[in-house]
């Protein structure tokens, strides 16, 4: 299962909000028998990267987004959080 975009606004950040949801699709995919969830975050989101380390997902690659990106050393993070059999 691929999470993309997820966000919290500004004015609800800091209440738990994005580990909750976070959770809510670990456990999303994990009780419809998917084996694990990727995704993908800027090097530039630090909060983000904290965030869905401690959830249990690990860095399995880096890529740039473009030439420009390239140029730049701008580069685009990718995770995994197997989930195994869920006991």
């Amino acid at each position: 299962l691929e999470l993309k975009r997820m966000s919290v606004s500004r004015e609800h950040r800091g209440r738990g909000l994005a580990r909750a949801l976070c959770r809510e699709v670990l456990g999303f995919a994990r009780a419809r028998g998917y084996g694990a969830v990727v995704l993908s975050t800027s090097m530039v989101q630090v909060a983000a990267q904290r965030l869905y380390e401690g959830q249990g997902f690990r860095k399995v690659g880096a890529s740039y987004p473009s030439m420009l990106g390239t140029l730049l050393n701008f580069q685009i993070f990718h995770y995994r959080c197997d989930l195994g059999d869920g006991t």
